[in-house]
C-alpha cells in the first residue's frame, strides 16, 4: 500500500488495523475529571506510539482532525470506560489539540474575548475578559504536560527553555506574545503568560467606540503622525501600549519605509513597505544574542523613513533619540511608565546607561528636540483602558523638560457598579506642534482645543 494514501486507521497497531488494544480503565458508572484526564493521555499516548507522524504531516489539517477523530472514536468503542456524549466529543477536541495544537490552551485562543491567559502552573488557569481576571476551569494534566506545551510554543520561533535558560519571550502565529519562567525559578511549577491580539488589529475608529479617546483627541494623533512628529506612548503594564502604536501607524503614508525593532514581534501594522526586525537571545553557551540596541544601530543603515521601536528598555534610548534627531523623523516607541514625567525621566535613566559620561543637561536636550509629544495610556479600576494625558514636549528652561498637557481624562468617581466616572477634556491649551502641522499643509480647527468641552 502506498504510505501517501495510507489512513490513520490502516498504520495503527501491526499495519492491519485489525489489533485490539488494551484496556484503558477499569469498568466505571461515571467519569471525573481525574479519570478523564488519565483517558485522555493514554489514549494520546496509544496514538503517539503507533502513528506514522511523518506521513500525518503529509496530510491537511482538516484532514488529519478527521483521521485522529475516527481513531479516538474507535479506541473508545474498545474501552470499557462509561462516558456521555459530551465527554466523548470533549475527549475527541481534547485530542486533537494536543496533536495540532497547543493542549488545553486552543479553547481559550480561540476565544475573541479573551485578552490575557495567564497559566499559574498546570492546575490553576485564569483568563482576562473585558478587564476583569476570571479563573477558568482549564487545567493540564501535570507539569509536564505544561512545559511540552511551552516547549512547542517557543521552539517554532526558535527560541528554547531548560533549566539552564529557564525564562523566554516568544509569540504565536497570530502574534500574541507569551511569557514563560519555570523551575527553579518557579517555585510552585511552570507558569506562562500570554498577551492576546486580535487577528485584525483595533484602529483608531474602534478605539473612539470602546471610548478610549475622542474623535478630537484620535484626529490630532493621527495628524500628528502625518506630520512626522515624534510620538512616545507611555503606561503601565497592559494599559494598551501597542494597541495604540498600531492604531496611531495606520496614519503612515503608503510610500514610507517603515522598520520595526522588538523583543518579540507584536506590532501589527498596515502598511506596505515594513521591514520587521526581532532581538535573538544567547545560545546555551552565552553567545549570538542580538540586543535591541545593535538592531536600531543596524537599522540606520537600511534607509528607514520611520523607525518603530516596541518598547525602550535599555541603552537603546541613545541611539532611538539620536535617530529621531537626525533625519528618521516621525518615529515611535513605547515605554513603562505611569506618567509623562515619569517616562522622561525613565528615559534620562536608559541614556545613562548608554553614556554614563553624558551631562544631565546633554540629555534632556536629547530628549526635548526629539520627542514631540508623550500619550499616556492607562487601565482604570473598572478594567477599561483610555488614553489619559496627551502631553507637548515645549523645550527647556535651564536644566529643566518643559511640556504642557494638551488633553486629558478626568476621573470624577465611582458608580455602584464600581465603573469609573469621568470625562475627557482639553486644557485649553493652543499647542506649538499647530505650526508643523501647517508647514505639513493639515489644519485643525481651533474649536478642538476648547476646554469648555466635555466628552464623558
Amino acid at each position: 500500500m502506498n504510505i501517501e494514501n495510507m489512513t490513520f486507521r490502516d498504520r495503527l497497531g501491526n499495519g492491519d488495523g485489525s489489533q485490539k488494544i488494551q484496556r484503558i480503565g477499569p469498568h466505571i458508572d461515571g467519569i471525573d475529571n481525574r479519570t478523564y484526564q488519565e483517558l485522555k493521555r493514554r489514549i494520546h499516548q496509544i496514538l503517539l506510539d503507533r502513528i506514522d507522524l511523518e506521513s500525518m504531516q503529509r496530510l491537511s489539517q482538516e484532514q488529519t482532525r478527521r483521521e485522529i477523530k475516527a481513531l479516538v472514536e474507535r479506541l473508545l468503542e474498545e474501552e470499557t470506560a462509561v462516558i456521555n456524549d459530551i465527554e466523548r466529543k470533549n475527549l475527541v477536541r481534547d485530542i486533537q489539540n494536543e496533536m495540532l495544537g497547543f493542549g488545553p490552551l486552543e479553547p481559550l485562543l480561540a476565544d475573541p474575548t479573551v485578552s490575557d491567559i495567564l497559566v499559574n502552573t498546570y492546575k490553576q488557569v485564569y483568563v482576562e475578559r473585558h478587564g476583569k481576571l476570571e479563573l477558568t476551569d482549564v487545567v493540564f494534566t501535570d507539569d509536564a504536560h505544561l512545559l511540552k506545551v511551552i516547549d512547542k510554543i517557543v521552539s517554532r520561533v526558535g527560541r528554547r527553555i531548560d533549566e539552564s535558560s529557564p525564562m523566554v519571550d516568544a509569540r504565536l502565529p497570530d502574534g500574541s506574545r507569551v511569557n514563560a519562567i519555570i523551575p527553579p525559578l518557579a517555585i510552585d511549577g511552570p507558569v506562562m503568560s500570554i498577551r492576546r491580539f486580535s487577528a485584525v488589529p483595533l484602529r483608531m475608529d474602534d478605539l473612539i467606540g470602546y471610548r478610549s479617546l475622542t474623535a478630537d483627541m484620535a484626529e490630532v494623533l493621527q495628524r500628528l503622525s502625518r506630520a512626522k512628529i515624534n510620538i512616545l506612548i507611555s503606561g503601565g503594564t497592559g494599559s494598551g501600549k501597542t494597541t495604540m502604536l498600531n492604531a496611531l501607524s495606520g496614519s503612515i503614508g503608503l510610500s514610507e519605509r517603515i522598520v520595526t525593532i522588538e523583543d518579540a514581534a507584536e506590532l501589527q501594522l498596515q502598511q506596505p513597505h515594513v521591514v520587521r526586525l526581532e532581538t535573538r537571545p544567547p545560545n546555551i553557551e552565552g553567545k549570538g544574542e542580538v540586543t535591541q540596541r545593535a538592531l536600531v544601530r543596524n537599522a540606520l543603515r537600511m534607509r528607514p523613513d520611520r523607525i518603530i521601536l516596541g518598547e525602550v528598555r535599555g541603552g537603546e534610548a541613545l541611539d532611538m533619540l539620536q535617530a529621531m534627531n537626525t533625519g528618521h523623523e516621525g518615529s515611535m516607541a513605547t515605554i513603562h511608565a505611569n506618567t509623562p514625567r515619569d517616562a522622561l525621566t525613565r528615559l534620562e535613566n536608559m541614556i545613562s546607561m548608554a553614556a554614563a559620561s553624558l551631562p544631565t543637561k546633554a540629555m534632556r536636550q536629547q530628549i526635548s528636540s526629539a520627542i514631540g509629544v508623550v500619550v499616556q495610556v492607562g487601565r482604570l479600576t473598572d478594567g477599561k483602558r483610555k488614553v489619559l494625558s496627551i502631553l507637548e514636549i515645549t523645550g527647556m528652561e535651564g536644566e529643566v523638560i518643559t511640556t504642557q498637557e494638551i488633553f486629558a481624562f478626568r476621573q470624577t468617581g465611582m458608580d455602584a457598579n464600581s465603573e469609573i466616572i469621568g470625562h475627557f477634556c482639553a486644557t485649553g491649551i493652543r499647542p506649538r506642534f499647530l505650526e508643523r502641522l501647517s508647514a505639513f499643509g493639515i489644519v485643525v480647527s481651533e474649536k478642538i482645543f476648547d476646554p469648555t468641552k466635555q466628552y464623558h
